[in-house]
């Protein structure tokens, strides 16, 4: 018999459409023969529909035309079995078996840990990392405290909140200079694709790239900029029993640090990050590229992380100096191009995806969370007294 693996993608997200696209790039790789395939796409207002016009992606051209063939829907659980339901039921309408969700979003209010959690909550099955590593993940300011306690390298960094700024001004800028200086990259602390990041070179426009990235988030994340910088990810694939890196990639960018443009636009028919250009594998020596894949194991396994994640690393092309920029998640595309030159196609990638979810939800259901007590019975005859009196 076939599981039945939604596919959840979209969201209230500024990398909503790339989302999009990696969906469907994973849907298409899924093995029809051993698993049918639900698409679930959230939309910007919080909407979930289920449908096969959301199979091809040609079709969110216009999304108003292709939500009205498609019906929303909720997911639900019946006893031990789980369903997508739609939300007005007739009798010519029926809920659809899950097994396994795999999430295929990105950015905030989804790849934060906010889909896992609800996912968390109804109790459902799926695939890659949990709510506190996706969450780690997606806020770069817990991010590198986690690595500091780690030691594990990074750029001189600080972070202000957006209200802070607003009432001194002269005392964050001031701050900025004082303790990371000029170059320095300005980020949103909790955002991907590189979407509101600033390379700044003088004081004068460092209030600009601020208000740019306060556009995005409340938390402002400074770092040192990297000169004569080389930029190469890493994937990591696994969960908490075992972990595995593939081949590196150098980034190729047109702008001074890699853009949305470089990233999503590069050609006329995106694909993702795969469109990206790219040498894979990166031209590093063997014995430089085992160092960055045993970071980029290190930084999974501190992380906690589940599934398939991409680690963005800095490199100094004179010193060779190496420092982590930072984790997805759910990169862009689940990095299926980096896989592919590691030995499994997309197809393998996502049966080990599947694989991996399955076998977390066996290990969860051998532990307790919960056990029988008569704390209510005893608190119904303790009236308002509480269960502390």
């Amino acid at each position: 018999m076939k599981l039945n693996i939604a596919v959840l993608f979209g969201g209230n997200s500024v990398e909503h459409e790339v989302s999009v696209i990696s969906a469907s790039q994973a849907i298409a790789a899924i093995d029809k023969e051993r698993y049918h395939v639900i698409p679930l796409y959230l939309t910007k207002d919080h909407r979930l529909f289920s449908g096969e016009a959301l199979l091809d992606v040609k079709n969110f051209k216009n999304t108003n035309t292709l939500l009205s063939k498609c019906k929303q829907v909720s997911i639900v659980k019946v006893q031990q079995k789980f369903y997508v339901q739609p939300i007005k039921m007739n009798l010519f309408t029926k809920a659809q078996e899950v097994d396994i969700v795999i999430p295929v979003v990105h950015g905030t209010h989804c790849e934060d840990g906010s889909i896992q959690g609800y996912l968390e909550t109804i109790g459902i099955p799926y695939s890659g990392s949990d709510v506190i590593s996706a969450g780690l993940g997606q806020d770069k300011v817990f991010m590198k405290m986690v690595f500091e306690h780690h030691n594990i390298p990074m750029v001189p960094w600080m972070y202000f909140h957006a209200k802070d700024y607003r009432l001194n001004k002269e005392n964050v800028i001031q701050n900025i200079l004082e303790s990371v200086g000029l170059p320095c990259v300005v980020k949103p602390a909790r955002l991907g694709s590189s979407v509101g990041i600033t390379l700044v070179k003088t004081r004068e426009s460092l209030d600009e790239s601020i208000l740019e990235a306060m556009n995005y988030d409340t938390k402002i994340v400074i770092e040192k900029a990297v000169t004569d910088l080389r930029e190469v990810n890493c994937s990591v694939l696994g969960d908490e029993t075992s972990v595995e890196a593939s081949v590196l990639e150098e980034v190729m960018k047109y702008d001074a640090i890699l853009s949305y443009k470089d990233k999503y636009q590069s050609n006329s028919k995106s694909k993702g990050m795969a469109s990206t250009s790219r040498i894979c594998p990166a031209e590093l020596d063997s014995e430089y590229t085992k160092k960055v894949q045993e970071l980029a194991k290190e930084v999974f396994i501190v992380l906690g992380c589940s599934g398939v994640t991409r680690i963005d690393f800095l490199m100094d092309s004179n010193t060779m100096e190496l420092y982590v920029n930072e984790i997805n998640t759910i990169p862009g595309s689940l990095s299926f191009y980096l896989w592919d030159k590691s030995g499994y196609n997309f197809t393998d990638l996502m049966d080990k995806l599947i694989e991996q979810s399955i076998q977390r939800q066996r290990r969860r259901e051998k532990m307790v969370f919960s056990f029988e007590t008569n704390l209510l019975d005893q608190y119904s005859n303790r009236g308002s007294k509480g269960s502390k009196s």
